[in-house]
């Protein structure tokens, strides 16, 4: 029962990884890791196919191996953090709210650049 559940949040976060590559702003890098955590968990033969895609296994195995970000995904995650703030003061967030989002934003920028590079 446990392995179908692991299964299946494995399943769910590599849909939504997949979706995350055409669809700006949907981070796919972390949830191929996540599918990868469960696909180790509850699929041997599907854990294997995700660490050795040509497009996402690269990542992971950088990640998993040293906790690395490749110097491609940081500028990556840097401008869609960047367009993504953009956004929110081009449609008139709340001041509140474009705080917690500039913190929350900065704190995520600072965890993506204060990893090694792969």
């Amino acid at each position: 029962m446990i392995r179908f559940l692991w299964l299946t949040l494995g399943l769910l976060s590599l849909a939504i990884g997949l979706i995350g590559a055409v669809v700006p702003l949907v981070p796919t890098v972390p949830l191929m890791l996540l599918a990868a955590f469960f696909f180790a968990k509850s699929s041997e033969r599907l854990h294997n196919w995700l660490i050795t895609h040509p497009r996402f296994g690269m990542a992971i195995q950088d990640w998993q191996d040293h906790r690395a970000i490749s110097k491609r995904a940081k500028i990556a995650a840097s401008i869609s953090i960047a367009i993504a703030f953009l956004f929110s003061l081009i449609i008139g967030l709340p001041v509140k709210l474009l705080a917690i989002q500039a913190i929350t934003l900065i704190a995520v920028s600072i965890f993506i650049w204060t990893r090694p590079n792969s």
